[in-house]
This record gives structure tokens, sequence and C-alpha cells, in this order.
């Protein structure tokens, strides 16, 4: 008799694939890491394969793993569809929302993903912009929610993550040893902005602006060509990029506080799901991806 495949384990075994981490999966499925870990084991007794292997502090999906995740969406995405089916009514329209280039990239695409897979028939709007450009966008109603990066401009809203700062080069060049640093950012009103000067001034280092851009495209493109240093969040470190440490001179920087705004005058149905959504997915304190020492 062919064994059944418990959405559970599949669950856990995708979040932890996409999280490339044991505790951050076990923080986002509300289970102990233990827990987790024997949810793993018993998919693996049932299909009698190894999913992860473990390389130093990192989590490696297995090619027999690889296979499993595709049939795993699947069947995840159809479950989650019945459910919605069933227990929640059909909604539809329009949702706009706002976000930094970089959230939009990089923190958006998987969420709003699965929330289009399971509500069809909601309508999202995105709208790119510095966050001291969105905020007053969602206070009168042009926006009904906004991802944005709280700063000595920006309060309130819901606190539902926060991100680790780091200082990034090109790993092929060594443009962090220039003086007076060359600095790739966004315009005037992003806090990864605010932070990267503040932080070389209270250090009393040189610095130039070297490139600016609103898109985090052109940021990383000037960056890994060896044009300038920037600084970015830990989960948007892109491949090729050179995590520079206190020993290199490059000061300690802060959390970045990441906050969910809702317009007050709109709380309809759509609206309501995709904050929900949202919350749910994005809701934790993000823990280092990889390793940067």
């Amino acid at each position: 008799m062919t064994p059944n495949l418990d959405t559970d384990l599949l669950r856990a075994f995708i979040t932890i694939a996409d999280e490339q981490s044991f505790t951050r999966a076990a923080d986002l499925l509300g289970r102990t890491q233990s827990a987790v870990s024997m949810q793993i084991k018993r998919l693996e007794d049932v299909l009698q394969v190894r999913l992860f292997d473990r390389d130093g502090r990192r989590i490696r999906v297995t090619p027999e793993g690889q296979a499993l995740m595709g049939y795993a969406r699947r069947m995840l995405r159809l479950n989650d569809e019945a459910i919605n089916h069933f227990l929640e009514p059909e909604l539809s329209g329009p949702v706009r929302i706002g976000s930094p280039d970089d959230y939009a990239s990089y923190l958006l695409p998987r969420v709003l993903g699965a929330f289009a897979q399971s509500h069809p028939g909601i309508e999202i709007d995105v709208t790119c912009d510095n966050s001291t450009d969105l905020l007053p966008l969602v206070q009168r109603g042009d926006l009904d929610l906004a991802l944005l990066s709280r700063g000595p401009d920006i309060h309130g809203g819901e606190l539902i993550r926060t991100e680790k700062l780091y200082w990034i080069s090109s790993a092929a060049h060594a443009t962090h040893e220039q003086t007076p640093l060359p600095l790739a950012m966004f315009p005037d009103g992003c806090v990864c902005r605010w932070h990267a000067i503040n932080a070389l001034e209270n250090q009393n280092r040189d610095w130039r602006p070297a490139y600016a851009s609103r898109s985090t495209t052109a940021i990383y493109a000037a960056v890994l060509g060896g044009f300038a240093v920037s600084i970015i969040e830990e989960s948007m470190i892109p491949d090729g990029a050179r995590v520079l440490t206190e020993s290199e001179g490059f000061p300690d920087l802060p959390e970045v506080e990441i906050s969910l705004h809702q317009s007050p005058g709109n709380s309809s149905a759509p609206v309501l799901r995709l904050a929900a959504h949202i919350r749910e997915h994005l809701g934790r304190r993000n823990t280092l991806r990889r390793d940067v020492t």
C-alpha cells in the first residue's frame, strides 16, 4: 500500500529549504527545533532518502530533496487552495501596496507569489519609492498598505521584522580601500543611506557619494562592478558581494526595523487578508542567512 505524504511534514521541509535554517523554520512554524527535526526524520523515513546535508553552519538540500521540492510545493498549493475555497469567501478587488525597491525585489516576491496562488481574484499593485515618500501616500489613502523602513522620519505602523545591516563591496575589487570611500546609495530619504553616512561621520572617515539610484539592481551593479561600497540588509546580500567587517575599519551597523502601515480609510477584506499574509510570512526577527564572517 502506497504511503501518504503528510502536508505538515512537507510544509516543514519547504520552510527549512526556503530559510536554509532549522531554527528559523521552527520559529515560522511555531514549533521547537527538535520537533521540526523529528518531522524531517519522519519524512525521510517515508521516502527512504536524505533530504538535507549540513556543511558547517549551512544547510544544503540534497539532490533527492531538490526533486521533492517541486512535488511538495504543488501539493501544498492545492491543499491551501482547497482550504481557502471552503473556509474563506472568494475575495476579489485591488490592493495597492508601497515598498522600497529592495523590499519589493527581495522580500515581497515570495510573499506575494504565495498570496496570488491562494487568492487569484485579488489584484496587487506595487509602488516602489523611498519610505519617506511612501508614508504620506498611505496616510492619505493613495496606498492601502506600505512596508516601510523605520528611521528618523518614519514612525508608527506595526513592527513586523528587523534586519541587520552590513557593509558590502565587490569580492573581486579593493574598492573598500579607497580614500575617500566611494558610496553607492539610494537618494535622500533612505534609512540605509542615513545609517551609512552617520556611521562614517561618527568615525571621522572621509567618504564621497559615488553613485545614487532608486533601483536596488543598479546599486548592486555599482558595488559588484567595483565602483562603490554600500550597505544592505542581511537577507538581501547579493552573490558575489564581500561583507566588510570592523577589523577592516568598517563600523558595526544597527538593525533596521521594518513596519507595516495601513491606510486608515481602507479596511476592505482583500486589504486585511494581504496584511495578515504579510504579517504571517515576514513577521519574525530575521537571523543571519549566510556565513558573513
